[in-house]
C-alpha cells in the first residue's frame, strides 16, 4: 500500500533529523580530525535537507502540491573527500569508532536512498519525483563517500593483520 504524500514526507524528515543527530554525536566524540570533518560535513548537508524538506511540507500542506526545485547536482567535492579519507585512514582505527560510526552511516544513507528513490519511481506529480530523485541522487553521493571509506579501512585492518592469503 502506498503512503501518502505528507507521510513520505514525514518519514524523510525524520531520515534527515536521525542522521543529522547521528553525524552530529559522531563528530563530536571522534578524536580524528579529519573524521571529524567528514561527520560534520555530513551533519550540515542533513540540515540542509531538513530545511528543505520541511519548506516542501509547509507548501504541501497549504497547497496540496509541491513547490518546483531547481535541481541541484550534488556538489562534487571528490577531490577533497579524497584528501579527508586520506587523512582518515591515517588517523583512526578500522576497528575503532569512527569506522564503527561509518558502517553505520552506510545503513541510514541505504535507508535514505530506499525511501527517496521509491517515492521518485512512484510519483506522478513531477515536482515531487524531481525533489525525491534529487535527493535520492544526493543521499548517494554519502553512500559512494562511506563506502569508499569503509573498504579502505577494511584493507588497511586485512593488511595490519596478515589476513591475505597469498
Amino acid at each position: 500500500m502506498s503512503k501518502s504524500a505528507e507521510d513520505i514526507l514525514k518519514t524523510a524528515i525524520l531520515l534527515e533529523r536521525r542522521g543529522k543527530a547521528f553525524y552530529t554525536t559522531a563528530a563530536r566524540q571522534t578524536e580524528s580530525e579529519a573524521a571529524r570533518r567528514i561527520f560534520t560535513m555530513m551533519a550540515e548537508e542533513e540540515d540542509e535537507h531538513i530545511t528543505f524538506l520541511s519548506k516542501q511540507f509547509a507548501e504541501y500542506g497549504k497547497s496540496g502540491k509541491f513547490s518546483k526545485i531547481d535541481v541541484e547536482e550534488p556538489i562534487d567535492d571528490t577531490e577533497a573527500v579524497m584528501i579527508l579519507s586520506e587523512q582518515v585512514k591515517k588517523e583512526i582505527s578500522a576497528a575503532g569508532f569512527e569506522a564503527a560510526a561509518i558502517s553505520a552511516a552506510i545503513d541510514f544513507e541505504n535507508r535514505a536512498i530506499e525511501v527517496y528513490q521509491g517515492r521518485a519511481d512512484e510519483a506522478t506529480d513531477p515536482n515531487e519525483k524531481d525533489m525525491y530523485q534529487m535527493l535520492a541522487d544526493w543521499e548517494r553521493t554519502h553512500h559512494h563517500l562511506l563506502h569508499k571509506l569503509n573498504e579502505d579501512l577494511k584493507e588497511q585492518i586485512w593488511n595490519d593483520n596478515n589476513f591475505w592469503p597469498f
